[in-house]
């Protein structure tokens, strides 16, 4: 198969990735092979092919928003059929027995692997994946509408319930990708004010043509007090801007990865029982429940489309903040 394949993290600008023919993995026992058609990007795709995460295996095929139909499946496969159009997201597998998984939280799972990461992704021809960690995905989305959901919208349904937002309330959103242009809708079918924090003067107009009630940079005074705030971009600058435009009682949720250095606080910007909390992956649960959601509300994805050899580009601009909405690599 053709895959595009990390040898040695490097800037995205030096062209990190490079296309090459690799053999197409065998599904296991309890695994399927998924011929891939589209997979989305992801800044944490960007994080991994620049080296900002340990990386526990190299070379490395990126990519953990995946769709495609399942060509193969392991002689134990019993929820997937050969034909049956499936998505592939960020969590590859889990022990399901720690104190974590027993809990509900195999997010945190001390054994858990990642696509992409810890197992080949989804810059390629063909994916194997754990039949009960692959989904079966809403009709009314095509390939490439429906693979920003299996992370930008999944982890940012979780960033969104680990906020606290409550239907009619005031919610921040920092920075304005994938992610925040998904949570925007949501925000705006439960009926709350949506204030969007962004540096591209682009970004802020997509924001307001999608629903925003303000949009304005960081360092700008929103209407009134947040109730909410969820930081999607991986700037630790943004926490005490923040905090700022937080009422009492009220949580900054952390939704990246990894971030910068957060600056020192003034215990004052948290008193009164404002919170800050980090958003660590998703489960399985997470993934249900957002697909249902997103076919529900409509949620509409907008999407930049690029092909298999054009990841590096396509990642340089997910960095330098070119694209609207979401983007994604049409494989097959």
């Amino acid at each position: 198969m053709r895959a595009m394949l990390l040898e040695t993290p490097r800037p995205i600008e030096s062209s990190p990735l490079v296309l090459r023919e690799v053999p197409a993995g065998t599904p296991g026992r309890d695994q399927v092979c998924v011929r891939v058609h589209a997979c989305g990007l992801c800044h944490t795709d960007l994080h991994i092919v620049e080296g900002d995460l340990e990386l526990p295996r190299l070379p490395l095929i990126p990519g953990h928003q995946i769709v495609g139909t399942v060509s193969a499946v392991g002689v134990g496969v019993r929820q997937h059929k050969e034909g049956d159009r499936v998505g592939i997201p960020w969590l590859f597998s889990t022990c399901g027995t720690c104190d974590f998984c027993a809990a509900g939280s195999e997010n945190l799972c001390e054994q858990a692997r990642f696509t992409g990461l810890h197992v080949n992704g989804g810059y390629a021809e063909f994916v194997v994946a754990a039949q009960e960690f692959a989904h079966p995905l809403p009709a009314g989305f095509d390939d490439v509408h429906a693979a920003p959901l299996l992370c930008a919208g999944v982890i940012g349904y979780r960033a969104y319930r680990l906020c606290g937002v409550r239907p009619g309330e005031r919610i921040g959103l920092y920075g304005f990708g994938a992610s925040a242009h998904l949570m925007l809708q949501l925000a705006r079918h439960q009926r709350c004010e949506v204030c969007v924090f962004t540096r591209a003067e682009s970004h802020r107009e997509h924001a307001l043509a999608l629903g925003a009630h303000w949009a304005g940079r960081a360092e700008d005074k929103p209407p009134g007090l947040l109730d909410a705030a969820i930081i999607f971009a991986p700037a630790g600058a943004l926490v005490p801007n923040a905090l700022r435009v937080l009422r009492k009682g009220g949580t900054v949720a952390l939704a990246g990865i990894t971030m910068s250095a957060i600056p020192e606080l003034d215990y004052a910007s948290l008193y009164h029982e404002r919170g800050l909390r980090s958003v660590a992956n998703s489960t399985r649960q997470d993934v249900r429940e957002f697909l249902a959601l997103a076919a529900g509300i409509p949620i509409q994805t907008e999407v930049q489309t690029f092909s298999l050899s054009d990841a590096n580009r396509a990642l340089s601009d997910l960095k330098h903040s070119r694209l609207r909405g979401a983007g994604v690599l049409v494989v097959g």
